[in-house]
């Protein structure tokens, strides 16, 4: 293999792992980003993702000198020892859903005006952020460089496992029109031997929303499953593990919960659907996965309710709820569009007191305090805390933690024993036996268990 010369622009979750992952891969990496500080920190080794491996993996690539960081993408160009130009770049930047839904590729747009110009002739240009069909074309437009090729190379990186994700792929999708160029970003990942699929950019670009959109209308197939299980009295985990070894289906994503969020799913879906829009197509069953995410979050305050008052539509003013887990999925730090913080302003709305806890915020980030709260939530130093004279505590976010925890001491804390587990991932058996009543989600016997 090859090492190439390689810039990323973009140090959040994929540009970072991209970059060290690349570096470890053998290649020489700069990374650039407009945040000064941000910059500094990670000249320092600090790593302010909570993601498992990736501050090991930047410390010892920025060790080797074959990862370094520097502040703007024009800096990145000169960055290159001896003065050689980069060979590859990888433009990482956000595209956060814009109004309507449409992807907003400003970002994107503001690094090609900056080094459009500048990038050394053969060049390639790569966009690894999840950007609408036709940002290829697109991009080649703003370049006006017919010396530099543009290529399509989405990422399919979880958080919370993106290293492992990254270094261990189902696959790498490389689309463009330029087929040598194609060629050479498939070969930067060459070691990892992962099937390869060589396509245009366009197919490229929609490979990446059919596989999120389909996660996420899984996920919402799951949870109207689980209600449906609660209507007729069975039991969703011995459905979704009857189900899942048929091998078309798989186990993935069959676990109900708050419903989906983070910095894919609701971004993406939306982003597909105004590509049917455009495409004069109505993507009815997408829609559908959209709004049965929304409709989740409310049923999960009409179960708090049952569960409080004995009544759906019972009062909540006032009654005090610790919540257990605020990210949006476990072994991040990511609160956008969070479940659990969507429920929380459901909840609030309804005139219930909330405290939170959240095992990814104990601690502050480069020595500063550990926040006091987030989106309104007071935060409390451990779950115990949080539980001490709640009326019920809600589990939100699927921490590990959240199963081994001394149940008969938060019964202790709480005024009232009840435990709604929107995550179904602690034992009810464990619950009942520590005095709490066990609520989950589609389980039999449990799914609206009035106080």
């Amino acid at each position: 293999m090859f090492a190439r010369r390689v810039m990323v622009v973009g140090t959040g979750y994929v540009g970072l792992t991209t970059g060290a992952c690349l570096a470890s891969l053998g290649h020489e990496v700069v990374c650039a980003d407009i945040d000064e500080a941000k910059v500094g920190r990670l000249r320092r080794g600090v790593v302010d993702i909570v993601e498992p491996g990736l501050a090991e993996l930047v410390a010892e690539q920025t060790s080797a000198g074959r990862l370094t960081f520097v502040v703007g993408a024009g800096a990145a160009l000169a960055a290159f020892e001896d003065g050689r130009p980069a060979e590859v770049l990888f433009l990482c930047v956000p595209t956060p859903m814009g109004a309507g839904g449409v992807a907003d590729l400003r970002a994107v747009e503001s690094v090609i005006e900056e080094v459009g110009a500048e990038l050394a002739a053969g060049t390639v240009v790569v966009n690894k952020s999840t950007v609408p069909v036709g940002t290829a074309a697109r991009t080649a437009e703003l370049l006006e460089r017919t010396d530099v090729a543009v290529v399509s190379n989405p990422e399919f990186l979880r958080e919370g496992s993106a290293v492992k994700d990254f270094l261990g792929p189902d696959r790498i999708v490389v689309g463009s029109d330029n087929q040598d160029a194609a060629e050479r970003v498939a070969a930067l990942y060459a070691r990892l031997g992962a099937p390869t699929v060589l396509t245009d950019a366009a197919s490229a670009e929609l490979m990446k929303y059919a596989a999120n959109c389909f996660l996420a209308m899984k996920l919402s197939y799951v949870n109207a499953m689980a209600e449906l299980c609660e209507r007729v009295g069975a039991d969703i985990g011995d459905v979704t593990e009857g189900i899942g070894y048929d091998r078309r289906i798989g186990q993935a994503f069959l676990s109900p919960g708050p419903g989906w969020g983070g910095s894919c799913l609701p971004k993406d879906t939306h982003a597909l659907l105004q590509v049917a829009d455009s495409a004069d197509f109505e993507f009815r069953l997408l829609r559908a996965t959209i709004d049965t995410n929304t409709r989740q979050r409310q049923r999960i305050v009409d179960k708090v309710r049952l569960a409080v008052t004995g009544k759906r539509t019972g009062s909540l003013s006032r009654v005090r709820l610790a919540l257990l887990g605020l990210t949006f999925k476990a072994g991040t730090d990511d609160l956008r569009d969070s479940p659990a913080l969507a429920i929380a302003a459901l909840l609030r709305q309804a005139g219930a007191e909330l405290v939170g806890f959240d095992p990814a915020f104990v601690e502050g980030k480069d020595g500063a305090a550990p926040p006091t709260e987030i989106d309104g939530v007071p935060l409390a130093a451990d779950a115990v805390s949080a539980a001490q004279g709640a009326e019920a505590v809600l589990v939100l976010t699927e921490w590990p933690m959240f199963r081994t925890l001394d149940w008969s001491v938060i019964a202790t804390a709480v005024k009232r024993p009840i435990v709604i587990d929107t995550r179904n991932i602690v034992d009810p058996a464990t619950l009942r036996r520590a005095g709490l009543t066990a609520v989950g989600l589609g389980r039999r016997g449990e799914g609206d268990v009035a106080a």
